[in-house]
C-alpha cells in the first residue's frame, strides 16, 4: 500500500512539474488583425460583428494610427466614395459635435470613437506586441510570433494561431514576413505605362530659383547644407528605391488654458534650418503659413501639415524606414520628432527669424488634453508610403484616370494622385526638390478587392487592405484614413467568408462581398440608408432643362445637375428612392455654395402622407469639412416600401443657376 502511494504521489509530482515547463498552448483565433490603426480597428470590429473570434495586435498602446495621431483634417477628395463604417465613424464624429457629419476633429475624439467600437463588439486587443516572424506551410499562415514592443524578452514572447490574417500596419510587416512580394519605392514609368511615376521634377512645393546649397555661399568646397543631398537629377519618369518624404502631423493650441510651451528640444542644432534663413532672405517666407500649413480644428487646435519647399517634411529621411529593423525604426521617428520640435523652436526662438515670425510661433503650444502619456506628442509618424503589395492585381494611374474600370470593386478612392518630394538634391549649383506631385480632376473610382490579396502561390489566407498591391502614384490617391477604413471593413468581410466557404481569400464569391457590404454596410444588420445621386439614372427624373457638370467643383459624387441657360420655373430634378422598408426616414440634400448660382433652394418631398414644400436659404449652410459641399436636413418623413415617394429640387427664379445633386434618405434607428 505504502508503495502505491509513493508511486501515486510520484506520478503527481511529475505532472506538476510538466505543466510547470510545458510549451504553452498556441492561442488560437477565427481572425487575427495585425496593426490596430483605423483600418485595423474597422476589420476587428466587422469581423467579431460578423460572428468570428478575433484577435487585434497593436505594437504600441494607441489606436487608430493617423486617424488618433495627429491628422485630423481628413483628406477625402470626394465623400461620395466613403461608405460603410469608415462614413459611419464621420458621422460619429458628427455627432460628439453636434453636427450630422464631420470630417475634422481633435485627436482624443477619433480615440474615444474608435475605442467605442471595439467595445461594441467586445475584441479583443494585444497591446504592445509586434510581429517577429511567421509559421506558414502550404501557403497558408499557420500562426505569428510576437515580441513585447517595449521590452523584448524571448521568454514573453507569444505564439498566436489562426485561420483568417488581416495585415493593417503601415508597413506590412506580417505580409511580408509571411514571404509575400512587395516593392518598396517609385516604379519606372515605363513599367506601368504611366506617367506620373518615378522622379518627377515639378514646382510644388519647389525653391525659387537662386537659393545657394552649400554652407558658405557661392564656395561648393565648403560642403552642402544639412539636408541637402550628394545627389544627381535622374530624367522624370526614372524609378528608384526612394520613399517618399514622411512628417509628423502635429496637434498645436493657441488655447492659453490649454498650452504647454515648446521648449527647445533634444538633439538641437540651428543649421538645420538655414534653408530657411535663406528663403526668409529671399522673401519667400513671409509668415508661419508660408513653411507650415495651419488647418484649424475643434478645441481651438491645429492639424500642422507641411507647406512650401522647407516645411514639417524631413525630405530623404524616410528611404529606409519600409525594411528597417525595429530599432532602426525608432531611432527615424526621434529624428522627425526632433526635427520637427526643433523647427518649431527655431521658427519662435531664433534672433535671425523676422519678430512677426517669432510672435506668431510663440502663441501656439502642445496641448494638455492631447497625448496625455506621451508628454502631450503624437507617437505616431505620417508613413505615407511603406512596402506595396504586389497582388493579385495591381491598381495604377489608368485606374485613377478612369482608364481602366475594375468590376471587383470593394471601395472607392477620389484623392489627387499624391506623391510629397523624395529628394533634395543640387540642380545647376541651386538647391531644389524633387518628387512632388498632385494630379486631379478625375472622377472617384473603385478599389479592385484583387488588389487586396497575395498571388495564391504565395499566401491563401492574408488580406492587406493598407499596404495593398498598388503603382506609388495610384498608392497617392489610394492612401487616405477614409480609404483605408473601407478597405478594412471588407477584408474582413472577405476573411470571414473564406471561413464559412472553407476557401482560399483568391476564391471568396466577389460578387457576395459586395452584396454583404451593399446589404450590412454597418455590419451591425441594421436597415441601409438610401443614396440618390443625380447619376443614377433609374432613380432620377430631369424636366426642363438642366446640364451635368462633370466633377464640378464641391459636387458630391461622379457629378451634379445645373439648370441650364432657357430653365423655367417649374422645372426640377425628381429623386425617387427604392424604399425596402417602411418607416421614418431623415432626409438630406447635398448642397454646394457654388458662385453664381441660386442662394435659395427650393424642395418638394411627396412621402405616404403628404407633400412638402422646402426652401433652405443656402447662406446660413455652413461647410464643416475641406469640400465645398455639405448635407442640409430637410427632416422626417413617412415613406411606404416602393418607389412611390420622392424629393424634388425645383427651379422657381430661373434668374440664377441652381444645382441638384444628390438626395439621402436614411431610416430612423431606435
Amino acid at each position: 500500500m505504502k508503495t502505491l502511494d509513493r508511486s501515486k504521489l510520484i506520478l503527481f509530482l511529475l505532472l506538476i512539474v510538466n505543466g510547470l515547463f510545458a510549451k504553452p498552448k498556441e492561442k488560437n483565433y477565427d481572425v487575427i488583425v495585425y496593426g490596430g490603426t483605423s483600418a485595423g480597428v474597422i476589420a476587428a470590429y466587422t469581423a467579431k460583428q460578423m460572428g468570428k473570434s478575433v484577435l487585434m495586435v497593436e505594437p504600441g498602446t494607441r489606436v487608430g494610427g493617423l486617424t488618433t495621431g495627429g491628422l485630423g483634417y481628413t483628406d477625402i477628395g470626394n465623400k461620395y466614395a466613403i461608405k460603410g463604417l469608415s462614413l459611419d465613424f464621420y458621422r460619429k464624429v458628427g455627432e460628439h459635435y453636434g453636427n450630422f457629419e464631420q470630417w475634422i476633429f481633435e485627436p482624443h475624439v477619433a480615440e474615444n470613437i474608435l475605442l467605442s467600437y471595439l467595445k461594441k463588439a467586445n475584441v479583443e486587443v494585444l497591446y504592445s506586441f509586434r510581429i517577429i516572424a511567421v509559421k506558414k506551410s502550404e501557403e497558408k499562415i499557420r500562426s505569428i510570433v510576437l515580441e513585447n514592443s517595449a521590452n523584448p524578452n524571448p521568454q514573453t514572447n507569444k505564439t498566436i494561431a489562426g485561420k483568417e490574417f488581416i495585415d493593417c500596419s503601415y508597413e506590412g510587416d506580417l505580409m511580408a514576413k509571411a514571404g509575400v512580394s512587395y516593392t518598396v519605392g517609385r516604379e519606372d514609368n515605363n513599367q506601368y505605362k504611366e506617367t506620373y511615376n518615378g522622379v518627377q521634377f515639378r514646382n510644388k512645393h519647389q525653391f525659387p530659383d537662386g537659393i545657394d546649397p552649400y554652407k558658405i555661399p557661392g564656395k561648393p568646397e565648403s560642403g552642402l547644407l544639412w539636408g541637402i543631398n550628394d545627389g544627381t537629377l535622374l530624367p522624370d519618369g526614372t524609378g528608384n528605391k526612394m520613399v517618399q518624404t514622411y512628417n509628423i502631423r502635429v496637434c498645436l493650441t493657441k488655447d492659453p488654458a490649454n498650452r504647454i510651451p515648446i521648449i527647445r528640444p533634444e538633439d538641437y542644432y540651428p543649421e538645420r534650418y538655414e534653408l530657411l534663413i535663406r528663403l526668409i532672405e529671399r522673401k519667400a517666407v513671409k509668415n508661419i503659413n508660408d513653411f507650415m500649413k495651419i488647418d484649424k480644428m475643434p478645441g481651438d487646435k491645429t492639424d500642422i501639415n507641411n507647406n512650401g519647399p522647407f516645411s514639417t517634411d524631413l525630405i530623404s529621411k524616410s528611404w529606409k524606414y519600409p525594411e528597417a529593423s525595429y530599432a532602426e525604426r525608432a531611432a527615424i521617428f526621434k529624428a522627425h520628432e526632433n526635427y520637427t520640435k526643433g523647427l518649431f523652436y527655431f521658427a519662435g526662438h531664433d534672433p535671425r527669424v523676422p519678430e512677426v515670425i517669432r510672435n506668431e510661433m510663440l502663441q501656439y503650444g502642445y496641448p494638455k488634453d492631447e497625448y496625455i502619456n506621451t508628454n502631450h506628442f503624437t507617437t505616431q509618424m505620417y508613413v505615407r508610403e511603406a512596402r506595396r503589395m504586389i497582388g493579385t492585381y495591381v491598381m495604377t494611374q489608368a485606374n485613377c484616370q478612369g482608364k481602366e474600370i475594375v468590376d471587383d470593386g470593394v471601395g472607392m478612392a477620389a484623392y489627387t494622385m499624391d506623391s510629397h518630394n523624395a529628394e533634395r538634391i543640387v540642380v545647376n549649383g541651386m538647391v531644389k526638390n524633387e518628387g512632388d506631385v498632385q494630379i486631379g480632376g478625375f472622377r472617384p473610382y473603385p478599389i479592385s478587392y484583387r488588389s487586396l490579396i497575395p498571388k495564391a502561390t504565395e499566401c491563401s489566407n492574408l488580406v492587406v487592405p493598407v499596404c495593398l498591391s498598388a503603382s506609388h502614384i495610384a498608392y497617392g490617391s489610394i492612401r487616405m484614413e477614409p480609404v483605408f477604413m473601407m478597405l478594412g471593413q471588407s477584408a474582413a468581410v472577405a476573411a470571414c467568408i473564406a471561413i464559412d466557404d472553407h476557401c482560399t481569400v483568391q476564391e471568396v464569391n466577389v460578387k457576395h462581398l459586395q452584396q454583404v457590404l451593399k446589404t450590412n454596410p454597418l455590419a451591425d444588420g441594421s436597415t441601409p440608408e438610401i443614396l440618390v445621386d443625380n447619376d443614377d439614372p433609374a432613380q432620377v427624373t430631369i424636366s426642363g432643362n438642366w446640364k451635368r457638370k462633370e466633377n464640378f467643383k464641391g459636387c458630391y459624387g461622379p457629378s451634379t445637375l445645373m439648370s441650364d441657360t432657357g430653365a423655367k420655373a417649374g422645372d426640377f430634378v425628381r429623386f425617387t428612392p427604392d424604399i425596402k422598408k417602411e418607416g421614418i426616414y431623415n432626409l438630406y440634400t447635398y448642397v454646394s455654395k457654388i458662385s453664381g448660382t441660386s442662394s435659395i433652394l427650393n424642395i418638394t418631398v411627396n412621402d405616404a402622407v403628404k407633400k412638402t414644400d422646402l426652401s433652405i436659404n443656402l447662406q446660413n449652410v455652413v461647410v464643416k469639412g475641406q469640400t465645398e459641399g455639405e448635407w442640409v436636413p430637410l427632416g422626417k418623413f413617412h415613406f411606404t416600401a416602393g418607389s412611390k415617394g420622392s424629393a424634388a429640387i425645383v427651379v422657381q427664379n430661373a434668374a440664377s443657376a441652381v444645382l441638384a445633386d444628390a438626395v439621402l434618405f436614411i431610416p430612423e434607428r431606435n
